[in-house]
């Protein structure tokens, strides 16, 4: 047993200052990260809560250049595929996007759970078996906070083919792929989310999403 932890307003105020400084990365320098320190943010990654226990994250870090390439394309495909699916203005804008940064993050993490895992013996996931994908995002979103308060920035790459990245990667069928992170030590800082500076969507009120019943 360790002792309570009491946050002083102090470390209020920085987490606070963490979550709006959190957002997605997209423009890196190419330098790598310190030695150990993906090692420690996996560490961090590892301390989200899980349902049951189960801990179903599996983070496969994509370091060969053919692999690298082999997701690039999936992206230039399927962001093509997208492209196509606007008109006018937003068709021009979503062009102006950077929606990635493959090419200039040193480290590329493809992450996935583990749909049949025997940890935690199914407590949890009788009625809602996509806990288990909830658990590997929690996992995420820990990583994210973990580096971003190490200076590191993170973007999530989304658009992309599953399938493609599953297969190129040989993980095992039972893995889901959930998303695809970027790391690196950002070129510029920002605590409003680029679509936000770019027009594309603005952030709604706590009134549109939070209810009472």
């Amino acid at each position: 047993m360790t002792d309570a932890f009491t946050p002083s307003d102090d470390f209020s105020a920085q987490f606070d200052s963490l979550l709006a400084w959190r957002r997605d990365v997209r423009r890196f320098r190419t330098h790598p990260l310190e030695p150990g320190l993906l090692d420690d943010l996996i560490d961090r990654a590892c301390l989200a809560p899980s349902v049951g226990n189960a801990q179903p994250w599996r983070f496969v870090s994509v370091e060969d250049a053919d692999l690298r390439a082999v997701v690039a394309e999936s992206f230039a495909k399927e962001n093509a595929a997208a492209a196509d699916a606007y008109e006018d203005d937003q068709a021009r804008l979503y062009g102006e996007l950077k929606l990635a940064g493959l090419k200039e993050a040193p480290v590329h993490l493809a992450v996935f759970s583990e749909a049949e895992t025997e940890r935690g013996g199914g407590l949890g996931r009788q009625t809602m078996p996509e806990t288990l994908i909830y658990s590997t995002i929690c996992a995420i979103h820990t990583l994210w906070l973990a580096a971003r308060s190490r200076g590191v920035g993170v973007g999530w790459v989304s658009i992309l083919d599953p399938g493609d990245v599953s297969k190129a990667l040989k993980v095992p069928e039972s893995w889901q792929f959930v998303g695809y992170l970027c790391l690196g030590y950002p070129i510029e800082n920002h605590d409003d989310p680029e679509l936000v500076r770019h027009g594309w969507q603005e952030r709604i009120d706590r009134s549109d999403v939070f209810f009472r019943r």
